[in-house]
């Protein structure tokens, strides 16, 4: 497995991957048109192209026989407005996630996690957040191993659908 950085070329075959690993985690939640909507705005080539060019974001791969197999998506100076206070003063947003399905178990997501928390700390961050579907109890896991803790129930849109969320929080 190969870690780097995201580059221009690689924003059709990200907005693939993340697609196909949002829709086999948590595609039959969701009406086709919210699902559609989400992806046409969140999920997009353009959008990664965006994020890719973004100096406050950073995206990290995880290249695996020569394909996408994970990434992470974090955004400098980005935290959820909903967290009670105290609220961090330079928090790091980790927006996004993935692991392929067939990927999971193999340290891969922990791998990213440490880089997120890595550019985290290097960029001063006293804090990173991220949020977690309230009924992906693996993830609630996952990041509860890595120190993450509970801070708040907050919303989630998948289109016009609301999610019920949690926000976790590692204070650095």
């Amino acid at each position: 497995m190969e870690l780097r950085p995201a580059t221009p070329d690689d924003a059709p075959a990200l907005a693939l991957f993340a697609r196909n690993a949002f829709h086999a985690a948590f595609g039959h939640l969701y009406k086709p048109a919210d699902l559609a909507a989400f992806f046409a705005d969140a999920r997009s080539e353009e959008r990664y192209r965006a994020d890719i060019a973004d100096p406050a974001k950073r995206i990290q791969l995880a290249i695996e026989d020569g394909r996408i197999a994970a990434y992470a998506l974090i955004v400098l100076g980005e935290g959820i407005a909903e967290r009670p206070a105290p609220q961090p003063v330079r928090p790091v947003f980790l927006s996004q996630l993935y692991c392929a399905r067939e990927t999971t178990g193999k340290g891969i997501g922990a791998a990213l996690l440490d880089w997120a928390i890595a550019q985290a700390r290097e960029w001063g961050a006293d804090a990173m957040q991220l949020s977690v579907f309230s009924e992906n109890f693996g993830a609630q896991r996952f990041y509860r191993r890595h120190g993450f803790d509970h801070v708040a129930d907050i919303d989630y849109w998948v289109g016009d659908h609301r999610d019920d969320e949690f926000l976790y929080e590692l204070r650095l």
